[in-house]
């Protein structure tokens, strides 16, 4: 999500976050992803303790921000950060299901790992899972290597635990706060760095007519659209998705996944 101050409504969740036993893997590996780059073994990093500070490896992916759609210059990328939320993201994913639209899930490793059902649901739906770090604190681009190198691999672990061994393929850094340091160690663990081109604005709550609104104005300044599925009430979100989605169509866009 965009920055909104701060470490936001997921800084109360750090210190229960810290120490918690992980979601012990699931035997299955769902198919949706694991054939894809990043999809394999629900370790990302040994043991499900602390996370060491890591330096980058090799880059499977490139650390370039993503912006750009697979499916071409004329579609677009919705993705949902947050989540999952046991109230809403069950009602984005019938939205997305109606319109029979695929997106991409930015989670937060806690929530992935209190809600696994959702996860699931998620990866079995066709869509993709995004690491939105641990304690989605958007100054963590101000923090030391070994914190930014704990927030991503730790959500990375938690939520491919919680997915039953579908690993995260994108990151997206809360509010932005990308560094080249993040970058690169996302990329290196199969996960390209992910941006976006409209912010819809949804988190604000600014009513369902604002959000549409926004993204038919500026759907021109490229693929990729920014909802969340958590944070507070998200009706206003399902509302628009309800409206946006035929909208997009009818204006002759296609629906993909962000370039990887």
């Amino acid at each position: 999500m965009a920055r909104h101050g701060g470490r936001g409504w997921y800084g109360r969740m750090v210190a229960a976050a810290v120490g918690v036993t992980a979601v012990a893997a699931a035997t299955s590996v769902w198919t949706a992803q694991a054939g894809q780059p990043g999809g394999g073994s629900a370790s990302a990093g040994g043991s499900t303790g602390s996370v060491r500070h890591a330096a980058p490896r090799t880059a499977t992916v490139s650390a370039d921000i993503a912006h750009a759609s697979e499916a071409g210059a004329h579609a677009v990328n919705i993705t949902i950060d947050d989540g999952p939320d046991p109230v809403w993201t069950p009602q984005v994913l019938q939205v997305l299901r109606e319109n029979g639209v695929k997106a991409t899930f930015c989670m937060i490793g806690p929530q992935a790992q209190a809600h696994p059902d959702l996860v699931r649901q998620v990866v079995a739906a066709g869509h993709r899972l995004c690491d939105h770090t641990v304690s989605h604190d958007t100054t963590m681009d101000k923090k030391s290597e070994a914190y930014q190198s704990q927030e991503i691999l730790k959500a990375q672990q938690q939520i491919t635990q919680a997915s039953g061994g579908v690993r995260p393929m994108y990151y997206r850094a809360p509010g932005g706060a990308f560094t080249p340091y993040s970058r690169h160690l996302a990329a290196s663990h199969g996960m390209r760095p992910l941006g976006w081109n409209v912010d819809s604005k949804d988190f604000e709550r600014p009513g369902t007519s604002a959000i549409v609104a926004t993204v038919q104005r500026e759907v021109a300044n490229g693929p990729t659209i920014l909802f969340h599925d958590a944070g507070g009430d998200r009706s206003q979100t399902v509302a628009a998705l309800r409206t946006l989605l035929p909208w997009l169509k009818q204006q002759g866009y296609s629906f993909g996944f962000p370039v990887r």
